[in-house]
């Protein structure tokens, strides 16, 4: 039995089950001494941490901001059944994300490689960062459990967080942002 409630608890942290998606304004939990983002506030500044992406190379998420809104989006584990469907939602509506000018930069725990396999078998188009040592995490203020991403959404816009959805969707994530997106103009 206890063996079971285990695996329940697993399955839920790698997010196997779709998850409802809602934008939320109440504060989240940090870790001790990290400044986080505030949730109550949607306009705060974005946090800068800088980081290598799945490929090795340089990500500076201040340089990122300054060219246009930026989707920052945390999922537990690469290759899982609801991380997957969460990244094949934001590919399958890429080009509507990016005709909207945004950029799209996705961040788990996971090593380097499983970040670049995860990529590469799913086509995803967009930035993956391997976080395992959870600096970006810390930054943003999102939690971890058994070592694992909560799985949140950001929306930046001129270097501000406008927008935290902290249980993002997995199928949906793509809609929520749109929805998000489709409310500035």
């Amino acid at each position: 039995m206890k063996m079971f409630s285990l695996g329940l608890v697993i399955l839920g942290c790698l997010g196997c089950a779709p998850v409802s998606s809602q934008a939320t304004s109440s504060p989240q939990p940090t870790q001790a001494g990290t400044p986080a983002v505030s949730a109550t506030a949607l306009v705060s500044p974005a946090p800068t941490p800088r980081a290598i992406d799945h490929t090795g190379a340089a990500v500076d998420l201040a340089a990122l901001y300054k060219k246009g809104p930026v989707l920052i989006y945390f999922y537990p584990k690469a290759d899982t059944p609801g991380c997957t469907a969460q990244a094949c939602s934001l590919r399958d509506s890429y080009q509507k994300l990016t005709d909207a000018g945004l950029t799209v930069v996705g961040v788990s725990t996971d090593d380097p490689a499983s970040q670049k396999a995860f990529q590469e078998k799913y086509k995803l188009p967009f930035v993956l960062i391997p976080d395992p040592e959870k600096k970006v995490l810390q930054a943003f203020g999102v939690s971890s459990h058994l070592g694992m991403a909560n799985r949140e959404a950001f929306l930046i816009r001129d270097g501000q967080v406008v927008w935290h959805d902290s249980s993002a969707s997995t199928d949906k994530q793509a809609d929520d942002v749109l929805a998000q997106i489709a409310t500035w103009k």
